[in-house]
């Protein structure tokens, strides 16, 4: 199969998963404690994690205000999470920028705002019955991209990992592997141009277009916070 059948082949999975997918912001400590467990046997499985008694993985980045942490649910069970931080000049903290502060602090420096997507883990058992679900749950950051007017999508990845991002989403490698506080298994920095690529990446895999409804939904707080004031004075100010 070529590359341009494999791209059509994954569009079509990831159009038809989607039609059964329900992305939830998690809000309530039950919601997130369902992901954290997630998390756990994912990374458990993979090697990522050494075993913990109380078979969860969290840090202090989940409660930051610049933070999305969503579950992705098949049929109304969860299968996959992935967590969304936004990093602009005036908040900076989040994973990728403070494992590669050295890469990204510059950049910020210059004004511009980062997609930082990380804790992206699918359930062991149910993601062998979805070939889609990695698509369908990094679709997400996508939409992020947009909603935020980003103009970098980061990713701290594994290197076996490196090909699933730079084929999907154009991303190049700005850092070589370094350890991420919690896991025993180095991670890479990539990124990808948001504005360059996206054309490139919708025309591959079209079900990653997504509305104004569905993203003001998704990232839209509904009781203003000190992130979302800051970041539209910004978005202002880089408008004008």
């Amino acid at each position: 199969m070529g590359a341009a059948d494999a791209n059509s082949a994954a569009s079509m999975r990831g159009l038809d998963l989607l039609d059964r997918v329900d992305y939830r912001l998690a809000r309530t400590a039950e919601e997130k404690d369902e992901i954290y467990r997630l998390r756990y046997r994912a990374y458990l499985r993979e090697g990522a994690v050494s075993p913990a008694p109380d078979e969860r993985v969290f840090d202090h980045y989940d409660d930051l205000p610049n933070c999305w942490i969503f579950g992705v649910y098949v049929d109304g069970h969860l299968c996959s999470s992935i967590r969304i931080h936004i990093a602009t000049p005036a908040w900076r903290k989040s994973p990728s920028v403070d494992v590669f502060g050295d890469v990204l602090h510059p950049k910020l420096d210059e004004g511009l705002v980062f997609v930082d997507s990380t804790r992206f883990v699918a359930d062991p058992d149910k993601a062998r019955s979805w070939t889609a679900l990695p698509y369908v749950t990094v679709r997400l950051g996508s939409m992020a991209g947009v909603h935020f007017d980003a103009d970098y999508g980061l990713a701290m990845v594994r290197p076996e990992h490196q090909a699933f991002y730079h084929r999907v989403f154009l991303h190049e490698t700005w850092g070589p592997p370094r350890l991420f506080p919690g896991l025993v298994k180095p991670v890479g920095l990539m990124a990808s141009h948001l504005p360059s690529v996206r054309d490139r990446v919708l025309a591959r895999y079209p079900f990653l277009h997504s509305t104004v409804f569905e993203r003001r939904m998704l990232f839209d707080r509904a009781t203003p916070d000190a992130f979302t004031d800051s970041f539209r004075i910004q978005a202002v100010a880089k408008a004008g």
